[in-house]
C-alpha cells in the first residue's frame, strides 16, 4: 500500500505560487497547523505574513507535503527537485493535463516525483481536520475534531459542498482526488481509513479504473468495522455501471 502519512498527516508543508498558495497559507494559520509552513517563491520576500524561500533548496529541511500552485509545466521540474529532497508527497493544483489531453505532460509529472506521492493533477487538496492541516485554497464549513469519516471526492466542487453541511457526521478528513495520475482514489481511501480515528469513508465516484482494488479496499473496509457510502455519477449507460 502507498504509504501516504507524512503527505496527510505533515508536521511541514511548502507552499509554491502567487494567490492560491497564499490562500493555502491562510486557511493554515487560521486553522491553527502547529508545524512548519514554508512559503517558496522565487522573488517574493514574503507570504501570508511568512518569510518565503527563493526555492526547494533553500528550505531547512524535507517538508512532508507541497501544495503546487504553480504553472502546470513549472510543476514537472519542481516535482522532481522535490523528490530529490525526500519531500513526503505533492499536491498537483494546476490544471491541463490528461483532463484536456495532454496525456504527455501528465505522463512528464509522474516520471519527474518517481516515488514521492503525488495527487492530482488538477487537484483541490485535502483537508485534515483531526490535525487541523487544510492544504486547500478555498473556503471550506468544517471543524476540528477528535474523529469522524473521512470523504473523498473526484469533483472539488462537490467536496466543498460538502464541507458545508450543517449537520450529520464529523469530518475527519476531505480529500480530491484530480486526475489519480499516480495516487488513486483506493490509494488514499486505504491511507485515510487506516488512520484510527476515521470511522467510516464516504465517496463521490465519477469513474472506477481499478474494480477489483476497490472491492479489496471496501472489504478490509468491513472487515475492520468501517463502512462505507458512495455516490456514482454518470449520465449515459456506460457511465452508470
Amino acid at each position: 500500500m502507498t504509504d501516504l502519512s507524512r503527505l496527510f498527516r505533515p508536521k511541514s508543508i511548502a507552499i509554491f505560487g502567487g494567490r492560491w498558495a497564499e490562500n493555502v497559507i491562510a486557511q493554515c494559520l487560521k486553522a491553527g497547523f502547529d508545524g512548519d509552513i514554508w512559503p517558496v517563491h522565487p522573488t517574493r520576500k514574503t507570504m501570508g505574513g511568512l518569510p518565503c524561500f527563493k526555492d526547494v533548496s533553500a528550505l531547512p529541511g524535507a517538508p512532508d507535503v507541497a501544495f503546487l500552485g504553480i504553472n502546470r509545466h513549472a510543476v514537472i521540474e519542481v516535482a522532481a527537485t522535490l523528490a530529490a529532497h525526500n519531500c513526503g508527497g505533492a499536491i498537483c493544483f494546476a490544471s491541463g493535463f490528461a483532463e484536456t489531453g495532454d496525456t504527455d505532460l501528465q505522463a512528464a509529472l509522474i516520471e519527474a516525483a518517481g516515488t514521492m506521492p503525488v495527487l492530482g493533477p488538477n487537484c483541490y487538496g485535502f483537508i485534515n481536520y483531526l490535525d487541523s492541516v487544510p492544504l486547500w485554497p478555498d473556503q471550506h464549513g468544517g471543524f476540528a475534531c477528535k474523529s469522524g469519516v473521512a470523504l473523498i471526492s473526484q469533483s472539488s466542487n462537490i467536496a466543498i459542498n460538502l464541507t458545508m453541511q450543517a449537520r450529520g457526521l464529523p469530518l475527519a478528513y476531505v480529500a480530491c482526488a484530480g486526475n489519480q495520475a499516480q495516487t488513486s482514489l483506493v490509494d488514499m481511501a486505504n491511507a485515510l481509513l487506516d488512520d484510527d480515528r476515521v470511522t467510516a469513508a464516504g465517496f463521490y465516484i465519477e469513474g472506477i479504473d481499478d474494480a477489483s482494488a476497490f472491492a479489496r479496499m471496501a472489504a478490509d473496509a468491513r472487515q475492520n468495522g468501517k463502512y462505507l457510502v458512495a455516490i456514482k455519477s454518470g449520465k449515459t449507460e456506460a457511465s452508470q455501471i
